[in-house]
């Protein structure tokens, strides 16, 4: 049975939506209006400031997101939790105004959500609330408060998805569950758009107010879901979030596990899939210069193709009409390569990259026997970099050695001017970066940020 009406559990109570109402309405917009829950804020309608966070509750695990870009349709079905959900009695809040961690209060309310997930899923504070931006109060006082703060206890009914199309005046919008429901409704709906997590795609209904005739949601079909590890390497469905492949970064991964929890926050990791990085095919996706450094590949509904094959140019993919990404295998670096990632941002936090370099460097005897260099930012696509891989195969594994090799970068990119850098320094990030690889390997106690470079 298809279900035709939107409904959801929200503070706990099971709430039906009228038939008619448009699915890609954001969350944030619903919550401030239809529903009267004025708590979550509006900062900036694009998952940058936090002030939207809430959380979705599914059994006992809970997901901090950002309430500007996710849309009711996608959300039917799901247990919900706004700050007014917690109740007036609550200890969070209070806490964190006992310890002058509050001022105008105008970001308070997504702090409270973030912390309150944070008291279930832990891990290191600061990561917790890097999608969370205070304009008045200090961090400080904020950490001293969630240091304070313990888990309730409260648990919410396990989701269970259910196929469901929802119409609306000049909107139609089908969430399937299955990946032959999925391949016959793109059939007959070939404009629809795909939406996935919705982090990036989420923009346009948030801040651009765009709202197209069809969407087909694809975060319950069941094919697309898990996230694994094997002998292999890792198999990520291609509409499971960040946060489990950020969870599978241990063993010869680990290196991983610091770029990936600098991809966005965990409001974005809680929603964003590696599905959407490789069908935006943006030139700054943080995810591909993984994908292109380790050779992954991706698996559609028709074939499989590599990565480097799948990105054709800038927002650009190699998808035939009537194809979908299901998931993305990742291979194992090869025994003993030395596994980098680098990213620059103009935030060190809950920023896209400017210039991000991606690196798997295999050594015998001292000497570099192969080198993969990925790297992103650098042009219309990420893509590998030949000529200073060449540069660097057959040379012993010094400083020296990636100093010289880096000028070749310049034969493999052209970058580009924008306002994130200029060409020129663009170029200059990137073969400073060729450096800090040989750094990081050197001097291993130069791992966690900030990186200083040692005398």
């Amino acid at each position: 049975m298809t279900e035709t009406r939107i409904a959801f559990t929200l503070n706990g109570a099971n709430v039906t939506l009228p038939e008619g109402i448009r699915p890609t309405t954001t969350l944030l917009d619903w919550l401030r209006g239809e529903a009267g829950l004025p708590g979550t804020k509006e900062g900036c309608a694009e998952g940058d400031c936090g002030a939207c966070t809430v959380v979705l509750e599914d059994g006992e695990t809970r997901a901090p997101i950002n309430a500007c870009l996710a849309v009711l349709g996608q959300l039917h079905g799901r247990a919900i939790r706004t700050v007014e959900g917690l109740g007036a009695d609550h200890p969070l809040p209070a806490l964190l105004a006992e310890s002058d961690g509050t001022q105008c209060g105008f970001c308070t309310p997504g702090i409270v959500m973030a912390a309150w997930a944070h008291t279930r899923q832990a891990g290191d504070p600061h990561e917790a609330l890097a999608g969370n931006l205070c304009r008045c109060t200090g961090y400080r006082p904020i950490m001293e408060a969630l240091a304070g703060m313990t888990d309730d206890g409260a648990t919410a009914p396990p989701f269970g998805p259910a196929t469901a199309a929802f119409a609306a005046p000049g909107q139609a919008f089908f969430a399937p569950t299955d990946l032959a429901g999925a391949r016959t409704l793109l059939a007959s709906h070939p404009q629809a758009w795909l939406l996935a997590g919705g982090t990036d795609l989420g923009l346009r209904f948030s801040e651009h107010r765009e709202h197209p005739a069809e969407v087909i949601f694809l975060g319950n079909v069941a094919a697309l879901r898990g996230a694994s590890a094997g002998p292999a390497g890792l198999r990520i469905g291609a509409a499971e979030p960040y946060s489990a492949l950020l969870a599978l970064c241990e063993g010869e991964f680990a290196p991983l596990a610091g770029y990936f929890a600098r991809l966005g926050s965990r409001q974005i990791r809680s929603l964003g899939t590696l599905g959407g990085n490789l069908g935006t095919a943006s030139p700054i996706g943080d995810a591909l210069p993984v994908l292109l450094a380790l050779g992954a590949v991706v698996e559609t509904s028709a074939r499989r193709i590599p990565v480097a094959e799948f990105l054709l140019g800038y927002r650009k993919n190699a998808l035939r009409p009537g194809e979908i990404i299901v998931a993305v295998e990742i291979p194992r670096p090869p025994p003993g390569a030395l596994l980098a990632a680098e990213k620059l941002s103009r935030r060190h936090d809950q920023d896209i990259s400017a210039v991000s370099l991606v690196a798997v460097i295999e050594c015998e005897g001292g000497h570099i026997r192969a080198a993969r260099l990925a790297l992103g930012g650098m042009g219309p696509s990420p893509a590998r970099a030949p000529a200073a891989e060449a540069a660097l195969a057959g040379k012993p594994f010094t400083r020296e050695t990636m100093r010289v090799a880096a000028p070749a970068l310049a034969l493999d990119f052209t970058p580009m001017d924008d306002w994130r850098g200029s060409a020129a320094w663009r170029m200059r990030a990137a073969q400073g970066l060729m450096q800090r690889l040989w750094l990081r390997h050197a001097h291993p106690e130069l791992a966690a940020e900030p990186f200083a470079v040692p005398a």
